[in-house]
């Protein structure tokens, strides 16, 4: 069995499981307390706690251990805002940050908060001039995150960083996917991260603070970590966290460039071996390890299912995949194809033997859901200079399905008007006619799609 789903959790790593089992016996006591044991447990929490923050790129007394990397935003972003609330309660994000930032902005705009969404580009980039035009004179946090958790792309954090400073507001990155790789740079003020994405156990994040960012943690609090994280601390799995964190650290170069090779291949060879297959993300600032692609008229939940038969644990982006059955906010920010949606990432240690065997089973199992699907199936022909497809109450990738059988039966600059209520056909089918050099001519009520043929 491979595991390719190392973007939403890394195996532990071995670093980490041995600094586990060794503080389950000395870190068992409370780090508050005089005695010999509390000190004990207080020497390994103030270790873990150097290596972390010397890994981050920030003071010791800056940094706190929380329950989880989503704890950490959540408490990042509301401590913020309410350390800034006689700026304003307006704050920044991407249209890609991390669902644990979108839940805050959320609750912010129910609290009488507003917030800006920026856009990215089909890369899943943002631009720091686009921060820039986003800022207002209640401004009170900006936040993004350092990379892609479904498409691997790096975002400008230094230079949106840049502009955030010059404008007095803080900046809070999400730095989960990219900290085992290296430290964030810039002027960022806040950061957050997990160690269950490096190789850490699971229960374990951070926050970085810097001094001077006006705080002021929210809720119950207590003499724990600063005030800004209640409750005893997870001795062993913090330890265990700071332990990995600088293992992975030690090898993350030679084991980039290796996992970079991998995913090059992947990404060369992929849209060879599978026809109408879209690979997205940005092709150079991306995370060595992830790779995501969607392939046309292919129900992704069930090619997830035949992949794991052969042996692959991969992700998805796909509505087919999800029980809101609506497209990844990600995907969809981007403008790309979602139906059918890969991502591969690959935990260190991944063989050359590995890849080439998932892409020897890939070309198969794609080939299978669409034939289970009738993808393959020709529509009868109608000669007509328009035709409408009743997709209604079909979900992905069926209403795509639909339009690919009868686009040949209109002559050209003739329009084909697809009525689905699927929510993924908003963003698949005019990523369909990018692919295939149809015209999409828009959306109406119904709803329907309108594509008219072009060649």
């Amino acid at each position: 069995m491979s595991y390719f789903d190392a973007a939403s959790s890394s195996p532990l790593h071995p670093v980490a499981r041995q600094a586990l089992l060794a503080a389950l016996d000395d870190g068992w006591a409370d780090p508050a307390r005089l005695y010999k044991e509390g000190r004990k447990a207080r020497l390994l929490l103030d270790a873990a706690r150097e290596a972390a923050a010397e890994a981050v790129g920030c003071r010791a007394d800056e940094l706190v251990f929380t329950t989880s990397g989503t704890r950490a935003v959540h408490t990042g972003i509301a401590g913020a805002l309410a350390g800034r609330r006689r700026v304003g309660r307006h704050l920044i994000v991407s249209a890609v940050e991390h669902s644990s930032v979108l839940h805050s902005a959320e609750s912010l705009v129910a609290a009488d908060g507003s917030v800006t969404e920026v856009p990215v580009d089909r890369t899943g980039a943002v631009s720091a001039r686009a921060y820039g035009e986003a800022l207002r004179p209640d401004t009170a946090l900006a936040c993004l995150q350092s990379a892609n958790h479904e498409v691997g792309t790096v975002q400008p954090v230094a230079e949106v960083a840049e502009v955030c400073r010059a404008a007095g507001v803080p900046l809070l990155v999400d730095a989960a996917q990219s900290l085992g790789w290296g430290p964030v740079e810039g002027a960022w003020s806040l950061l957050a991260a997990s160690a269950h994405k490096w190789g850490g156990p699971a229960g374990v994040g951070l926050l970085a603070v810097r001094k001077g960012v006006r705080f002021a943690a929210q809720g119950p609090v207590d003499e724990r970590e600063s005030g800004r994280s209640p409750g005893f601390e997870n001795i062993p799995a913090i330890v265990a966290a700071a332990a990995s964190l600088r293992a992975v650290r030690t090898e993350a170069a030679e084991e980039a460039l290796r996992l970079r090779e991998l995913t090059e291949r992947i990404r060369a060879r992929v849209p060879q071996l599978v026809p109408d297959v879209d690979v997205v993300g940005d092709p150079v600032r991306r995370l060595p390890g992830i790779v995501t692609f969607s392939c046309l008229y292919v129900d992704g939940e069930t090619l997830l299912h035949e992949l794991d038969r052969a042996g692959f644990s991969v992700s998805s982006g796909s509505s087919c995949t999800s029980s809101t059955l609506t497209p990844s906010h990600v995907l969809k920010a981007m403008g790309v194809l979602s139906e059918g949606n890969v991502r591969v990432s690959l935990p260190p240690g991944t063989t050359e033997e590995d890849v080439e065997r998932f892409l020897a089973v890939l070309p198969g199992a794609v080939a299978g859901v669409r034939e289970k699907l009738g993808a393959g199936v020709p529509a009868a022909v109608v000669k007509e200079d328009s035709l409408v497809v009743d997709a209604l109450g079909k979900r992905c990738p069926i209403p795509v399905i639909e339009l690919a059988k009868v686009i040949g039966d209109v002559p050209v600059g003739g329009t084909v008007r697809v009525l689905s209520d699927d929510e993924a056909a908003r963003l698949d089918i005019p990523a369909w006619c990018e692919m295939r050099g149809q015209e999409y001519v828009g959306e109406e009520e119904g709803p329907a799609y309108v594509v008219r043929r072009t060649s």
